[in-house]
C-alpha cells in the first residue's frame, strides 16, 4: 500500500466515522486478521497514521470542512468561519445552559476532581441535583471515585466529551481565569459567556446537536475568587493501551520517498 492509498482509508474512515477516532482504532484499518482474530501480514505504526493525518489536515486547508485532533480522536468537522452560513440551514438555536449550570461546570473543569459539598462550598448556594445530573446525562462530568471521608461523596471531574464539545485536547488549554477577568472584567461571568460560545460553535460542526438545557434558576454569586487557584491537577493525555501489531511500511507514492516509522 503506498501513501495516496492509505491516506484515502484515512480520509475515508473519518468522514464515515460518526464520532472521533483514535490512533489506535485506525491502526484497525490496516491490519488483516483470520476468522479466528490472528492477525496475518502487518500493520501501519502510529507514528505513521499520525504524520498521514497530519498532510491530510494540510490538504483540507482551504475548504469548508477541517481535519482537527481533540481530546478522543480525530475527526471532520466545518470551520468556524461556516457556522453564519450552516445557521440558515438549521433554524433551531443551540440550547442555552442557565447561569447555574455554566457555574457549576467550570467548578468542576477548574478545580477536579472536586464533591458536591465543595461545589456548594464555592458557589455559596446548594447544588440543584438535576444540574449535576444533566452534566452527567450530556456526557461532560463523570464520577471517577469517591473521597474517603464520611459518607463518601463522590468526586466529579469533566470528560473527553466535555473537551470535544469544546474543541480542545486537554484541559491546560482551558483560559487561564485570571487572563480572562483581566480582559473582561467578571472573570466568571466571561468564563460563562465563552462555555456557552464553544457549545453553541461545536452545535454547528457536528452533523448532531446537543439536546436542550436545564433551566434551573439561581441567585447570582461571584465565586471568580474561589477559581482563581485554577485546576488541583494538571491534565494528562490518556495513554491507550494495546497489543502492537507488527509494522508496515507505507510504500512514498509517486515522486515521494518511502518512510520507515517505528512501533508505537
Amino acid at each position: 500500500m503506498n501513501t495516496i492509498e492509505a491516506k484515502k482509508v484515512l480520509e475515508t474512515a473519518l468522514l464515515c466515522a460518526r464520532e472521533s477516532l483514535t490512533i489506535h482504532s485506525l491502526k484497525k484499518l490496516f491490519v488483516d486478521a483470520d476468522e479466528n482474530g490472528r492477525v496475518r501480514g502487518v500493520g501501519v505504526g502510529a507514528d505513521t497514521i499520525k504524520q498521514l493525518l497530519e498532510e491530510l489536515r494540510q490538504e483540507w486547508e482551504g475548504r469548508g470542512i477541517e481535519i482537527v485532533s481533540l481530546a478522543s480522536g480525530w475527526r471532520f468537522q466545518s470551520r468556524p468561519e461556516m457556522k453564519m452560513y450552516l445557521d440558515r440551514m438549521t433554524p433551531e438555536r443551540p440550547p442555552k445552559y442557565s447561569r447555574a449550570t455554566l457555574e457549576t461546570l467550570a467548578i468542576i473543569a477548574y478545580r477536579q476532581p472536586v464533591t458536591r459539598g465543595d461545589i456548594e462550598e464555592i458557589r455559596g448556594v446548594a447544588v440543584n441535583s438535576q444540574t449535576i445530573k444533566m452534566l452527567e446525562d450530556r456526557g461532560w462530568v463523570d464520577a471517577i471515585g469517591y473521597r474517603d471521608v464520611v459518607g463518601r461523596p463522590a468526586l466529579l471531574a469533566t470528560t473527553k466529551q466535555f473537551l470535544d464539545d469544546l474543541g480542545l485536547q486537554s484541559l491546560s488549554q482551558l483560559p487561564p481565569l485570571q487572563q480572562i477577568s483581566e480582559m473582561q472584567g467578571n472573570g466568571l461571568e466571561a468564563l460563562e459567556a465563552a462555555l456557552q460560545e464553544n457549545f453553541d460553535k461545536a452545535s454547528n460542526e457536528l452533523v448532531p446537536q446537543l439536546g436542550a438545557g436545564s433551566n434551573t434558576a439561581v441567585t447570582d454569586v461571584d465565586v471568580t475568587a474561589s477559581l482563581d487557584a485554577g485546576p488541583d491537577a494538571s491534565p494528562t493525555d490518556e495513554a491507550y493501551t494495546h497489543d502492537p501489531a507488527p509494522e508496515l511500511t507505507v510504500d512514498a507514492a509517486p515522486g515521494q520517498h518511502s518512510q520507515e516509522t517505528k512501533n508505537e
